[in-house]
């Protein structure tokens, strides 16, 4: 069974969007990655304070953290509007 222009579009969309999930996830290993030591076996030991942080974090609804933290979150997610911003703007225009 073909698939429809929208299910084709909708599949773009998904592409699009696991693209910049991948760069968002590169850039946190990145930043994981230096914030760490590097052993001779390849591994990286974190320090101790900030895998404290990051397990209250884990732990931690989205509601329950400070507003600091929240704004890490809400500017990850804001990434993702460009893309977002044009495919509505291209369904909107196929409805006129």
């Amino acid at each position: 069974m073909s698939k429809t222009p929208n299910d084709q579009a909708f599949d773009s969309l998904v592409e699009q969007l696991a693209a910049i999930e991948h760069e968002r996830w590169a850039h946190w290993q990145k930043y994981l990655h230096e914030k760490g030591q590097r052993q001779s076996d390849g591994s990286v030991l974190l320090p101790a304070d900030l895998v404290a942080r990051w397990e209250r974090q884990i732990d931690a609804p989205y509601d329950a953290l400070p507003e600091e933290e929240k704004d890490s979150d809400r500017e990850q997610v804001r990434k993702y509007f460009p893309l977002l911003k044009r495919w509505l703007e291209h369904f909107a225009g196929l409805e006129e």
